[in-house]
């Protein structure tokens, strides 16, 4: 199964790596599009929630990993969730 990390920068300027055991997060984030933290928290876990099954799927247990990330973007998008205008930006994939 092909993995990937999906490049971010938050507004405060905090830069991160995230996750993915698949390639569906191409699906839903595209580089160099910038999202309200709301909707970037979303579509992540739209795609980090597919992933997951896929890998469910294929070795009949979630991937552990992608459903951390998860945990993590959705707890700095509620850190951030007061802060008006605040979004984030795709800077790149790696796979």
């Amino acid at each position: 199964m092909p993995e990937m990390r999906f490049h971010v920068r938050w507004p405060d300027g905090l830069r991160e790596a995230c996750y993915s055991p698949s390639l569906v997060v191409k699906e839903h984030l595209a580089i160099g599009e910038t999202y309200e933290v709301a909707e970037f928290a979303a579509r992540s876990r739209t795609a980090l929630t597919i992933a997951s099954e896929r890998v469910e799927a294929r070795y009949g247990f979630p991937c552990s990993l992608a459903l951390g990330q998860l945990a993590r973007i959705e707890a700095r998008a509620t850190a951030l969730a007061a802060t008006p205008d605040a979004r984030v930006t795709v800077e790149a994939f790696e796979e």
